[in-house]
């Protein structure tokens, strides 16, 4: 194979830009070669665009009979993910979908199986791991300069959203129409980077949200979430689109001191010793370790969706190492999963959960959904400058 042929299921807001990156030559060994989407204005938008060098189709069973394809780019809502990944996989087609994997780990589980049974390459678009910042507090951590992790901070506000982006769609945050708020669609990056920088998954978590607090919204726009780890250390999340101005910091302390990620900047409270290891041998009063604040240079820039587009394509043809493999979406998912089950259910959930529980409890709210009830026509949004 010298080039991937893509076809790209979804024409919004991000299949609009997956799209016109791979056409415009932005992603080396990659052609656009077919589109779907359901929406005569979205198709309308593309043959205009890609004129007839890319084939348009309504219907996602002529789409995987006919179209001139060897892999798939899945940027539709959240629920179509798995089921949609599945069958590109049974037609031995390579996968790169949209975050996040899916909207319950249940039927994600399934899909990963399906891409490992087919052999394909399956990434995410986890595009935050190209960013040189996150793979240096990864470095730091996995090496060990950071010693045993104690405790982990994300406050992640700066997500603000208007009530005019929730109602440019009727399917947005809706329980039938996008499966979460908050957590599913705007922080599936950070509980990826979350987990994938420290190398933790938690045990347990018990999680507050507010659902439809700053918005007339049903899914949750406020979570207060708190984690605790195997090796006995805590962590705690808390997001919001219903700030402004809102806060990024993500702060990992461990017995080797502390990292700061805050404004695009990565500081290391490096302590001279173990923080153990001074508890035992000092002798004195009010003590403390040594500690030096260095401000780590970070080389480099981050590729964004670009990148993991790229990494794909590499991958697929010169067999690269995939940056953000599929089958690691479901971690990050499990974690929003146990969020909205323990704010659910007001009680600790612990983890892995109880994945036919949850489904349950989520068909309750979709049965109870305004989704399919809104007038709302979807409004095609301009991605620039986001996540």
């Amino acid at each position: 194979m010298i080039e991937v042929k893509v076809g790209i299921i979804g024409i919004g807001n991000m299949g609009t830009s997956h799209a016109t990156s791979i056409f415009e030559g932005r992603v080396r060994g990659a052609v656009l070669t077919a589109i779907c989407d359901a929406r005569p204005d979205r198709l309308a938008w593309a043959q205009e665009t890609f004129g007839d060098k890319v084939q348009t189709f309504t219907s996602i069973d002529d789409f995987f009979a006919h179209a001139n394809i060897s892999g798939v780019i899945i940027a539709t809502p959240h629920f179509d993910h798995p089921a949609l990944a599945i069958k590109a996989f049974e037609r031995g087609l390579d996968v790169l979908c949209e975050k996040p994997a899916g909207v319950y780990t249940k039927n994600v589980r399934q899909m990963n199986e399906s891409a490992e049974k087919s052999g394909k390459k399956f990434s995410m678009m986890f595009n935050q791991r190209t960013n040189p910042l996150y793979q240096k507090v990864r470095e730091l951590i996995l090496s060990g300069e950071l010693g045993e992790i104690k405790r982990t901070n994300w406050i992640i506000t700066d997500w603000y959203r208007s009530q005019s982006y929730y109602d440019s769609g009727g399917w947005r945050a809706t329980w039938a129409g996008e499966g979460g708020g908050v957590m599913l669609n705007q922080c599936p990056h950070q509980l990826d980077l979350w987990q994938w920088t420290t190398g933790l998954m938690p045990k347990r978590v018990r999680a507050f949200s507010g659902f439809g607090k700053y918005h007339d919204i049903e899914v949750e726009d406020d979570v207060t979430a708190y984690v605790e780890y195997e090796n006995g250390a805590t962590g705690l999340f808390v997001t919001s689109t219903g700030e402004a101005p809102g806060t990024n910091r993500f702060e990992v302390a461990g017995d080797r001191g502390k990292l700061v990620v805050e404004d695009n900047q990565l500081t290391f409270w490096r302590l001279r010793q173990s923080e153990r290891q001074f508890n035992q041998e000092y002798r004195g009063g009010f003590g403390e370790p040594e500690c030096w604040k260095i401000d780590i240079p970070v080389r480099g820039k981050s590729t964004g969706h670009l990148g993991i587009l790229n990494n794909w394509v590499d991958a697929i043809l010169n067999e690269a190492e995939l940056l953000a493999p599929g089958g690691e979406g479901i971690k990050g998912l499990a974690i929003s999963n146990a969020v909205y089950l323990s704010s659910w259910i007001d009680d600790w959930v612990d983890m892995p959960i109880d994945e036919d529980l949850y489904y349950e409890k989520l068909q309750e709210k979709m049965q109870q959904s305004s989704y399919g009830k809104s007038s709302n026509a979807d409004v095609h949004l301009s991605v620039k400058g986001t996540h």
